[in-house]
Formats: structure tokens, C-alpha cells, sequence
């Protein structure tokens, strides 16, 4: 199951967005070359990973900035791009380009702190930006939870789509990060469960200021919990058609 689109496309062009999707796409297509071969993707990442030993032990932070551009496989960006698709671009029309670029880099470092608490003696690299990402889900959450979001679901070689209160798909996802982490030995390799754990709440925290000065639960009000844009309904021939407000 997986998000493919909101029903409240933003207005507004969001440059920042798009500049994480190319930069994030640009560094792993320089870095696929690498790939066929573990030592020498190993050589490639080199310190631009996150080790949480390098932070715990030796103070080495640059690796919390620099590990959410880079990405382990086709299915590990494909999916990270997807979720910054839909789900940035209403946060980056309310926080402005700046604004959202410094929130999406904000959740990025919590994250990766969040891993770093989990797993303080790991010397297992950790690379992706689903930290961020995660960040951003939890900031949508808070400003448009009754957002409705098409979700896709694969049974055996059907997909159908469902669509679903952004509340429900983000609480979802966020509930199954803290149920795997909880299962999942945090020593070994595999996903990040605690960075998007902490990602999502750090992303949450930071977006509260933002709904403050709209209103609070004033600004739900008047958007009914959703992107402040005109709705979008996708119709069976995937046309989508604009309803007007009355």
C-alpha cells in the first residue's frame, strides 16, 4: 500500500520540491556505476553515509547532512521521491521555498539522531532521505489531516485504489514504523525504523508554530482539514477534473 497523489494539488510552483527530487535522482545516477559492487559502492557513500559509531564515538556529524541524498537502490528512491511528490508541495506552499527547505533538512538532522539514539554502537551505514520525508508527512498531518489521499494497493497482480483521509494513510505509516521498530534488532542493517519514527514526530513538532500562526484548530476550521485549493477529482479515465468551491 502506497500513496500515489493528494486531491489538493498546490497552486503555487514548488521549486524546492522539484530541486530535492533532480538533486537526489542527479546523485544517484552518478553514483550507479558503483552499485554492482558492495566495496565500491562502500568507497563511493565513504563518510557521506551516516555511521552512528563516527557520531557517538569520534563527534563526526557531517554524515547527517549528507546520508539523506543518497540512496541504496531503485526501490529505496523511487519510493522516497514518490512521498516528497505528494506530500511536499502543500507544505512548501504554506512555509514558503525557504521555509519548507529548512523544515525538510531540520527533519532530516532529527532523524538521524533518532537512528543515532537507537543504535548508538552501529558501525552499519544508514543512507536515504525518508527521514525528511518522513518529516514532511508528519508536518502534512498536522496541517491537512482530512486531505484525501489516493492510495495503491497491490493484491497478488490487481492494483486498486482506494482513496483515504490523509490522517488514516499517514497514522497507518507511522503506527507500523513504531510496530517494526519495536520487532526489529536496530544493530543490523535493514530500514531505519526509528529515523522515520522520529522523523515523522520531529517534522510534527516543527510544523506546530506554522498552524499556530494560521489559527490552530481555526485554520482547520476553515479548511476543513484540507490544502487550502480547489479539490481535484480523479475520474475513472484518470482525467482530472477541478470542482469549484460554492
Amino acid at each position: 500500500m502506497f500513496p500515489i497523489r493528494d486531491h489538493n494539488p498546490s497552486l503555487s510552483r514548488p521549486f524546492v520540491v522539484y530541486g530535492l527530487i533532480a538533486l537526489n535522482l542527479l546523485i544517484f545516477f552518478v553514483q550507479l556505476p558503483y552499485m554492482a559492487d558492495d566495496r565500491a559502492l562502500a568507497g563511493f557513500w565513504g563518510d557521506r553515509a551516516l555511521y552512528p559509531v563516527a557520531v557517538t564515538e569520534y563527534g563526526d556529524y557531517t554524515g547527517i547532512l549528507t546520508s539523506m541524498f543518497l540512496h541504496a537502490g531503485w526501490m529505496h528512491i523511487i519510493g522516497n521521491m514518490l512521498f516528497l511528490w505528494v506530500f511536499g508541495d502543500n507544505l512548501e506552499d504554506q512555509m514558503g521555498h525557504l521555509g519548507f527547505l529548512a523544515f525538510y533538512l531540520a527533519a532530516g538532522a532529527a532523524a538521524a539522531l533518532a537512528h543515532v539514539a537507537a543504535a548508538p554502537a552501529s558501525v552499519v551505514p544508514t543512507v536515504g532521505a525518508s527521514g525528511a520525508i518522513a518529516g514532511v508527512m508528519g508536518g502534512y498531518i498536522l496541517m491537512f489531516p482530512r486531505a484525501r489521499v489516493d492510495v495503491a494497493v497491490i493484491i497478488i497482480i490487481f492494483i486498486r485504489v482506494f482513496t483515504m483521509r490523509a490522517w488514516i494513510v499517514l497514522g497507518l505509516w507511522f503506527a507500523l514504523q513504531v510496530f517494526a521498530g519495536v520487532g526489529t534488532p536496530v544493530e543490523g542493517g535493514g530500514v531505519a525504523y526509528w529515523a522515520h519514527a522520529g522523523g515523522f514526530l520531529a517534522g510534527l513538532v516543527l510544523a506546530v508554530p506554522l498552524w499556530l500562526r494560521r489559527g490552530g484548530p481555526a485554520f482547520w476550521d476553515r479548511t476543513h482539514g484540507k490544502p487550502p485549493h480547489p479539490p481535484v477529482d480523479y475520474a475513472a479515465s484518470r482525467i482530472p477534473v477541478v470542482r469549484r468551491r460554492r
